[in-house]
């Protein structure tokens, strides 16, 4: 029974039971082999229900022993299983090992019934919640201590039952096996050590308390599954996490050797010669700080003003000199003097926290040139970081995916068979009922047994029903008599007019009509708005809400109340009518319009839109799927916030004047519930740097990091595994097969209906203006064509657009042309150069004679044949046949439409035609040859990146520059003669038809007329601003380089089909926008201070009025913020604010604040106000930022299935490129270097090739690594000392490794890129020690040779030599290098037109708020550095705030800038919106395709190294290889020579030697002279490579088939054996040698006097024989 591998059914566990198990147990050791294979079922987990495939569960088996139904757990674990009355599973351990009492222990029994039953599990659940409650509770009310210990009793008394029922150690089910149970067993323990102490541990005893929170997970079955699921998940990311520590560390020390102590760098005041008292700062103190009074502070700055020694670097102002000096900024937190706060600041870039700071700290302290750093952090570290982790989620998401969707079959068939069972006895009890009662009727008639027939079935369907609605047959028998209204006629008559109302298509019009409206009316509204505008818009409220009830009566009466009400949409409207109706007699309830009216309006829409309502759905279905983790991920919110305003929430209290030279309180503080919550609500919105500073100032460091560490490692895990689950839902959902409901098919129908009767109406007010019948007008049109057909085949014109017309009309068909997409779109096939044919009318068909013409037309190739003559010669590709016959109708047109299509020219008329048609025809060619040309391409390409290049000169100083300024004219001018000589050569060769039918053309056409619209605007001065469109002239490079051409199709292909998901996200953030102006609109009001720029108290200004009327009736100013809610639109740019988290703060400040309308904010006065933004956040930016990259997704993944699985973000040469680097990065047997023959370097090879030694040296890069880690600023002359000698020993034991492999690998050495970097390191190693003697310490960095040492640690990444698993993670990124480097490309180029943009548009706007010395649009670099930011969403905020300066009180329109003749310093608010958001939106999506590319190909690794592919080049470089070994050509070569052969060959058919065995197990097959054909080595080789399916045997049966027809020879050498069985053959005859050999010595032992002995086997015949 114990070894049986079949589920069992339910059987009481027995003594008999348990003496089994004991024997088991005493014989598990010589069983352990039979039970190897038993897994574990997942169907009978413990904690699930017990499915009901196994059967009812008889009353007397609830919570009674029963034995173990999975036979792992029976047979493995010796265990029993409990079943409660809701089937739930528990298994206890049977077997006694420590403090467990027998299974039939009357108190193990009583406790096991405790433990199992589920109101014990509720009331532990209550209690857990009910004290998490209390918990969150700042200043509990006294009582609440009792309450407090009735649950730490509840709790005890828990783990009593529990350590009674499961053991205290009896296995993996004990008490102890449990890590739940030991955490909760710790929190009580604990709790009662400290409650009951003498001792105060208050503080300690909340804080731990705390942690009774994380005892909902093990008490909901679906927490604890999906904590498990994550645990497995993060082992995954085990590596991803080492290879980031790895990253982090090196460049943190490489942040430390260029940044050390350069933060201290600040401005000195130095005293004048006649200055005899000290002069203080101008700005003021901010705080208790003596260094202010010396130091230079901009304003409204709280740290000193940064600057450094180099040129590029920050300069201080005049009577300050930079020195070292002071405490590092940010209260000394922000630092690169030692390891630990490097790797801090580090962390903080690659989170994307705060880091325009640091970039500006860093950039002002040490230069500029510096930013290089920070982009390889921000551009690649962050982003393959970031990539790899959303990889593994989304692998780890598929595989779980896979693992639940898949059932076992036979549990399946069981389930089925059971229900088929109770289906069958169901039926056949309700038949035995039925005749039963047929019988009590006796009937007399067919029509009485009829009826009793149709009452039963009538009673079946509404019992069905009833089950299916889990609703009781009394209640719907009360609905469908109460609310079916067809008694009376009259009302049927009325049900039915309403009926053809509310289905007609136009009552579905009329209503999508009215919500549109009803949602711009509520746009409308604004502040302020005059009296006019605010009845016209209570009016119309009121109008749409009569609509809306209108429309419920009316589906009311046509469905009755019963059949109204069983459509979800039909309630949503109810809804809508029901709130409309109560906010409109209760106007005073403003949050009941906002919170519930408005959403359900914009709903109501979105049930018109099918893209609307498959969105819903699929939310619907995946938040449904993964409502437990999305009840972790709250839970692990609630619980962070608990733990720390209990862990620091004293401290704010206490040390608050640490941070505030007033002892208040900051507004993000923990010393309540609300705070904290928003202060891990912040701190996962990616800010939490702020508040860490704050936390540092009034705890200990030593509590505050590692909180803020789970808070942003665990909080963010939890949101990307959510993330990642909701995208790979959206991307695998098939909208397809869903069915559009029947509002929106008839709103379909009606705007069908209304296209159709639009069209009719044109067509019968063209048809009024023509002269001619429509019949005759057929057949002239008929006639004419056929006339002048002249030498065009009919064939070849029937392709045409316009001949297609006239045949469309005259049949009556609307049939439209194949190519008609392909000639007229505005982008071309990346694929395809741009070649366009010759126009028709210097073709040479026209010199073709009707007679010729008719002789081709019925030849089946004669269109091959047209094409060939009319097209240009010089034409690198085919030319499309539909593209060429438009341009042969369009020559022909005029004459077709010339007297009635009749005249015919005259044959010398063609004559003459002929000549000059051969004329041009000639030019026309040379022309296109010329701009075919490759050299002239080059050309044009240089042209234009120099055109484009020297925009970024016209700087603000370019009017300085004089020599400059000329010269960049004339290079306009040339630049644009040259680009309108290409443009006229490209009309002459291609026509206009097929110049402007092409994209890229247009492109380069509009680029012209910028070059002329631009050099127009230098003649005039009132022209001038046509000059700043110059920046569009960056656009040309799209179209001279593929690599980008190809990007931005790709970039199309993949956004445009997500247009209408970027609707409902518009719509969605227009709800939120709506909703934000009737809550905020002209609430964010101030009265400001002028002196100090500070808001007035509320205690001193509460209102507008008091505010004008404050200082002797002089007026204060009543400002309203830069961002704020008074429209839509503003709501709608401080909404983006928001949804990028800049500047986001200061929005919620404000409304936070708000009082009311023209009244003062007031701190805090609307604290709940916080709860819309987090709503924003979760409904209007997470699961629609989610939904439209899943979107994307699905795009990306059928773009690359069309083109059959390749990248689509590279050209077709770098595809090829492609393979190779894949195939070289696969590959895992390199070719080995050769071993020398003498002695000594064998010696030498041997010890330098060996693992050993590359351990060797690893730890000592590790060792070279952590002596920089010790170094810090303010080390002691002996550290340092000890530090060069330490340097000098790393650098003599290099130069030893390198003498060593020079030594083994001679020239071999340099063939390695590895070894070349060795070799550099040691040559600059050595020179850097040398160089401080020869040139003196101060031109040399101290840290210079330990970087240059540091370099070494990239043999860790090293393929071969360092960990796998850096191996594997780095393969995505060298894969996807090509595509990265071309979205890469189209990043740049849109940074750098912007950047010239902005360079025209903000040059000279006052430097405040974001815009500095350091970032600002004067220079280009400077505007890149500002795009950059923007880039990676930090900053742009300050930077818009300082564009937003235009009004005259904050700017001088007049300001004359020295060096130039633009005068003023005031900024354009417009410009710059549309300025940010379209380059974020821009850039956004761009980013996007490059995270899908780098994920796409992390998902991909697993399946590309399981199917290895071989190139052509593989084949080429087989057959070289071949050729040497078979010279004479005769494809066969002898078996002594194939394991050289295959040593010969390159990978990946490459076979090391010995290969003697792995060739014979190929099983080859031979020909006589034991010699193998070339194809049967190809074949088994490829086989061993690509390994063994359907995909490898076609591919090696085309081989194959084009082998043999190449050299049909083959066929006569028939094989006669193969490598296999000639082994066999030689092993079967050594057998019979040596047992031959043995049957003669015995037999000589015998007959030693008679037979000789045989001491010689060589002189049997017998045995000679054999060996051949």
């Amino acid at each position: 029974m114990l070894t049986s591998p079949e589920p069992k059914g339910l059987v009481p566990f027995t003594a008999e039971s348990l003496e089994l198990i004991e024997n088991h147990v005493a014989k598990k050791c010589n069983e352990e082999h039979e039970e190897e294979d038993l897994k574990p079922s997942p169907y009978l987990e413990a904690g699930k229900q017990l499915p009901f495939t196994y059967g009812t569960l008889p009353q007397g088996m609830v919570s009674e022993p029963l034995e173990d139904m999975d036979p792992y757990y029976y047979v493995k674990r010796n265990t029993f299983m409990v079943l409660n009355r809701n089937r739930v599973i528990f298994r206890f351990n049977a077997v006694s090992i420590f403090c467990t009492l027998s299974p039939f222990s009357s108190l193990r029994r009583v406790a096991i019934k405790i433990l199992v039953n589920p109101l014990f599990r509720l009331l532990i659940l209550i209690s857990v919640l009910t004290d998490s409650f209390f918990m969150s509770m700042s200043n509990p009310p006294q009582w609440t201590i009792t309450v407090q210990n009735t649950f730490l009793g509840i709790y005890t008394f828990e783990i009593i039952v529990k350590v009674i029922a499961r053991g205290v150690w009896a296995g993996s089910f004990s008490f102890l096996g449990d890590l739940w149970n030991w955490l909760d067993f710790s929190v009580t323990l604990f709790e009662l050590i400290t409650r009951f102490s003498p001792l105060n541990f208050l503080l300690l005893l909340k804080t731990i308390r705390t942690l009774r929170i994380l005892k909902l997970i093990p008490l909901i079955q679906g927490l604890l599954s999906i904590v498990a699921t994550l645990t497995q998940c993060f082992k995954k990311l085990f590596g991803a996490i080492v290879l980031t520590l790895f990253f982090l560390t090196v460049f943190s020390l490489l942040g430390m050797g260029l940044f050390m102590g350069n933060l201290k760098h600040k401005c000195l005041r130095w005293p004048q010669e006649n200055e005899t008292e000290t002069v203080h700062n101008r700005t003021g103190s901010q705080y208790y700080t003596t260094e202010r009074a010396n130091f230079y502070y901009l304003e409204g700055e709280r740290d000193a003003l940064l600057c450094g020694n180099r040129t590029d670097a920050g300069q201080c102002p005049e009577g300050y000199v930079c020195v070292k000096e002071g405490t590092n900024p940010d209260n000394g937190f922000t630092s690169f003097d030692n390891f630990g706060w490097a790797f801090f600041a580090l962390f903080r870039l690659m989170t994307q926290d705060y880091p325009e700071l640091l970039y500006h700290q860093i950039l002002y302290a040490s230069g500029k040139v510096y930013m290089i750093f920070f982009v390889v952090i921000s551009f690649w570290f962050a982003f393959y970081m970031a990539s790899l982790f959303l990889g593994i989620l989304a692998m780890t998401y598929e595989k779980e995916k896979q693992r639940v969707s898949q059932k076992p079959r036979d549990v399946e068939l069981k389930l089925q068979q059971t229900m088929k069972e109770n289906e069958e006895g169901n039926e056949a009890t309700k038949m035995k009922t039925t005749e039963i009662e047929m019988k009590k009727r006796s009937p007399t008639s067919a029509n009485t047994t009829l009826d009793i027939l149709e009452e039963t079935t009538l009673r079946q369907e509404e019992e069905s029903e009833t089950s299916r609605k889990k609703c009781p047959l009394y209640w719907l028998k009360f609905a469908k008599t109460c609310f079916i209204w067809d008694c009376s006629p009259c009302w049927i008559k009325l049900s039915d007019f309403a009926d053809r109302i509310i289905t007609h298509p136009f009552a579905d019009l009329f209503l999508v009509i009215c919500i549109i409206l009803n949602i711009c009316f509520l746009a409308i509204e604004h502040f302020p708005m005059s009296e006019e505008i605010m009845s016209l818009l209570s009016i119309g409220n009121l109008v749409f809400i009569g609509i809306y009830t209108i429309e419920m009566i009316l589906k009311i009466i046509a469905l009755h109340p019963y059949g109204y009400f069983q459509v979800t949409w039909n309630i949503f409207d109810s809804i809508i009518v029901c709130f409309g109706l109560t906010e409109t007699f209760l106007a005073g309830i403003e949050e009941i319009a906002v919170f519930i009216l408005f959403p359900l309006i914009f709903i109501k829409l979105g049930k018109y839109g099918p893209p609307f309502e498959n969105l819903v759905r699929i939310l619907g279905n995946t938040l449904m799927a993964l409502k437990d983790l999305v009840l972790l991920l709250f839970l692990f919110v609630y619980f962070s916030a608990v733990f720390g305003m209990t862990l620091f929430g004293r401290s704010y209290k206490e040390c608050v004047c640490r941070i505030d030279e007033d002892c208040l309180l900051p507004r993000w503080h923990m010393t309540d519930f609300f705070h904290a919550y928003m202060i891990v609500f912040r701190i996962l919105c990616g800010e939490w740097i702020e508040t860490l500073w704050d936390c540092m100032m009034v705890a200990s460091q030593s509590w505050c990091v590692p909180f803020y560490m789970m808070v942003i490692l665990i909080g963010n895990f939890l949101i990307l595994y959510l993330f990642v689950a909701l995208v790979c839902s959206v991307s695998s959902y098939d909208a397809t097969t869903r069915e559009v409901n029947k509002e929106a098919k008839n709103f379909q129908l009606a705007m069908a209906r209304i296209k159709k009767g639009i069209n009719c109406v044109l067509l019968k007010i063209l048809c009024t203006k023509r002269t001619v019948p429509t019949e005759a007008k057929d057949q002239i049109c008929d006639t004419s064509v056929k006339d002048n057909i002249s030498g065009h085949t009919l064939s070849e014109l029937s392709g045409t657009q316009t001949f297609l017309r006239y045949k469309e009309k005259s049949s009556g068909t609307e049939k439209t042309p194949v190519t008609e997409s392909e000639s007229q779109s505005l982008i071309a096939s990346p694929s395809a150069s741009e070649t366009v044919p010759i126009a028709s009318g210097e073709s040479d068909i026209e010199n073709l004679d009707n007679k010729d013409t008719r002789s081709k037309s019925g030849n089946g190739d004669s269109k091959e044949k047209v094409k060939q003559s009319s097209s240009s010669e010089c034409s690198t590709v085919d030319i499309a046949i539909s593209e060429e016959e438009e341009m042969v109708y369009e020559h022909e047109k005029p004459k077709l439409h010339k007297n009635g299509y009749e005249r015919k020219s005259s044959p010398a008329q063609v004559s003459r035609e002929s000549r000059n048609g051969n004329i041009w025809k000639n030019m026309r060619k040379t022309c296109c040859k010329i701009v075919e040309n490759s050299w002239f391409k080059c050309f044009i390409g240089i042209v234009t990146l120099l055109s484009t290049g020297t925009l970024a000169l016209e700087d603000i100083y370019i009017d300085q520059r004089k020599t400059i300024k000329i010269l960049l004219e004339y290079a306009d001018m040339i630049f644009a003669y040259i680009f309108i000589l290409e443009m006229l050569l490209k009309w002459v060769a291609y026509g206009f038809k097929a110049y402007f039918s092409n994209g890229w053309y247009k492109l380069d056409f509009m680029v012209i007329i910028v070059f002329c619209l631009s050099l127009i605007g230098k003649t005039r001065e009132d022209l001038n601003p046509l000059t700043s469109i110059k920046f569009l002239r960056a656009l040309r490079v799209l179209s001279q380089f593929e690599r980008m051409k190809v990007v931005l199709i790709a970039l199309m292909e993949t956004t445009l089909p997500a247009l209408s998901v970027f609707l409902v996200c518009l719509m969605t953030w227009l709800l939120f926008s709506i909703m934000g102006v009737h809550l905020f609109a002209g609430k964010f009001y101030q009265c400001i201070d002028p002196t100090s720029g500070e808001r007035f108290p509320e205690f001193e200004v509460m209102n507008k009025s008091q505010c004008e009327n404050l200082i002797f009736n002089e007026s204060m100013p009543w400002e309203n913020t830069k961002l704020n809610f008074d429209n839509v639109g503003n709501g709608f740019l401080s909404l983006f604010q928001v949804a990028t988290f800049n500047g986001w703060l200061s929005i919620m400040i404000s409304a936070v604040d708000s009082v009311g309308v023209n009244m003062q904010p007031k701190y805090e006065h609307n604290l709940h106000m916080y709860i819309y933004f987090i709503i924003f956040v979760i409904f209007g930016l997470f699961l629609p930022l989610s939904v439209l990259i899943g979107v994307i997704v699905s795009n990306f993944n059928n773009q690359k299935i069309k083109q059959g699985g390749s990248n689509i973000f590279i050209t077709v040469k770098q595809k090829k490129q492609y393979r190779a680097l894949k195939k070289l990065l696969y590959e895992d047997s390199q070719r080995p270097l050769p071993h020398p023959k003498n002695k000594f370097q064998g010696f030498t090879f041997d010890l330098v090739t060996h693992r050993v030694f590359n351990i060797i040296i690893i730890v000592l890069i590790c060792f070279q690594a952590t002596t920089i880690m010790i170094r810090n600023d303010e080390q002691s002359p002996q550290m340092e000392t000890a530090l060069y000698w330490m340097d000098s020993l790393f650098v003599t034991l290099y130069t030893l490794e390198c003498i060593l492999k020079l030594t083994a690998f001679h020239c071999h050495y340099f063939t390695s890129v590895w070894n070349v970097h060795d070799f550099m390191v040691v040559i600059f190693s050595i020179t850097g020690l040398l160089l401080p003697m020869t040139i003196g310490q101060y031109f040399v960095p101290t840290s210079l040779v330990q970087l240059i040492l540091l370099s070494r640690v990239i043999h860790i990444l090293r393929p071969g030599k360092g960990p796998k698993v850096f191996h594997d993670l780095m393969l995505p990124l060298m894969l996807s290098l090509p595509a990265l480097l071309n979205i890469g490309l189209l990043i740049f180029l849109v940074m750098f037109i912007y950047a010239i943009f902005g360079m025209y548009n903000f040059a000279y706007v006052k430097k405040e708020a974001g815009i500095n010395d350091v970032s600002n649009f004067e220079t280009f670099g400077s505007s890149m550095l500002c795009l950059f930011q923007v880039t990676i969403f930090s900053g742009w905020d300050g930077m818009l705030n300082a564009i937003f300066i235009s009004q005259w009180s904050d700017c001088d329109p007049d300001k004359i800038n020295p060096g130039t003749q633009v005068r003023g310093d005031c900024g354009s608010p417009s410009v710059g919106i549309f300025y940010f958001v379209s380059y974020i939106l821009i850039t956004w999506l761009i980013i996007v395709n490059m995270y899908i590319v780098l994920i796409t190909e992390f998902l991909s690794i697993p399946f590309k190294k399981k199917n290895r592919s071989l190139s052509e080049d593989d084949f080429k470089k087989f057959f070289q290889v071949w050729n040497r070994f078979d010279p004479d050509r005769t494809q066969y070569i002898d078996s002594s020579k194939l394991s050289d052969f295959a040593a010969a060959l390159d990978p990946p058919l490459f076979m090391a030697k010995p290969n003697k065995g792995q060739l014979v197990a190929m099983d080859l097959p031979m020909a006589a002279g034991d010699r193998i054909h070339c194809l049967d080595i190809l074949l088994a080789f490829t086989k061993r490579v690509m390994g063994k399916d359907e995909r490898v045997e076609k591919i090696l049966s085309e081989i194959e088939s084009g082998f043999i027809l190449a050299n049909p020879f083959k066929i006569t050498y028939e094989p006669i054996t193969t490598t296999l069985k000639r082994k066999q053959e030689a092993v079967s005859a050594t057998i019979i040698q040596r047992a031959y050999k043995s049957y003669r010595l015995r037999q000589s032992d015998k007959n030693t006097s008679d037979i000789p002995i045989i001491d010689d086997d060589r002189d049997d015949p017998t045995l000679s024989s054999l060996t051949k």
